[in-house]
């Protein structure tokens, strides 16, 4: 079962506060919706608490593995987005985007960090369609190798939404009738029944109709050396991208 890993509330006040500060905008109300939005996810397992940055003005401070920021408006065009090790100018990773009027974004700081990565996701701003919700998965785990994914509802079979996933790889948006599914994971090519052995099987979450939601597979935490042998396990961040008007 996926375990809590962030704080919302706590890390998207803190980063709503940074970003309109930096855009002279007065509060989080009277937001210009034609403004681009960023927000922030960081799946790196052993990168440490991150500080992000646009450019030279602080974006949010403190962001530890898990986090999901909430999306903040910045002002259109051409920055540079870098993640900083918490309390020092030390540039661990950084990209440059253009972020476009009217549009949402997600900027994913990800893999070890020898190895870092982040990654410009141009996000679903619209619901979608009634009796219907959007989902797109992305991989960071870096442990699990290539898996299947499978939504499985409440009720029924089990459905194999994304096969072969390696790390990287993007679904793009699925979308599948409105309900209450759980996510298990699975290595690549193992069938999913009831004496599987999984890498995740999540919790059971109600999707309302016209939800949207981005779907992050990152590593399961390995408390201590002797889980060290265990298979790697996988854990998820759900993100919501659009709901429901």
């Amino acid at each position: 079962m996926a375990i809590p890993l962030f704080h919302p509330a706590k890390h998207a006040a803190r980063f709503c506060l940074l970003a309109l500060a930096a855009a002279a905008l007065s509060g989080c109300q009277g937001i210009d919706l034609n403004s681009p939005q960023l927000r922030i996810i960081d799946a790196s397992p052993d990168a440490g608490v991150l500080d992000s940055y646009q450019d030279n003005t602080a974006l949010a401070y403190n962001l530890v593995f898990g986090t999901v920021t909430s999306y903040v408006p910045l002002a259109s065009g051409a920055y540079t987005l870098a993640a900083d090790r918490a309390g020092t100018r030390q540039t661990l990773v950084a990209g440059n985007a253009t972020l476009s009027p009217g549009k949402q974004y997600t900027a994913i700081v990800g893999n070890i960090a020898a190895a870092m990565q982040q990654t410009i996701l141009l996000d679903q701003s619209q619901p979608a369609p009634s009796g219907e919700i959007d989902l797109r998965f992305i991989q960071q785990a870096t442990r699990s190798g290539a898996v299947d994914i499978y939504l499985v509802p409440r009720s029924g079979k089990p459905n194999n939404i994304a096969v072969n996933f390696s790390f990287g790889a993007n679904s793009g948006y699925i979308s599948v009738p409105a309900g209450t599914y759980a996510i298990d994971v699975v290595p690549t090519g193992t069938t999913l029944v009831s004496s599987t052995v999984t890498l995740l099987s999540g919790a059971q979450v109600d999707y309302p109709s016209g939800a949207v939601r981005t779907i992050v597979l990152i590593d399961q935490e390995i408390v201590g050396p002797q889980h060290a042998a265990l298979t790697p396990g996988v854990q998820t961040i759900i993100a919501a991208d659009a709901d429901a008007l």
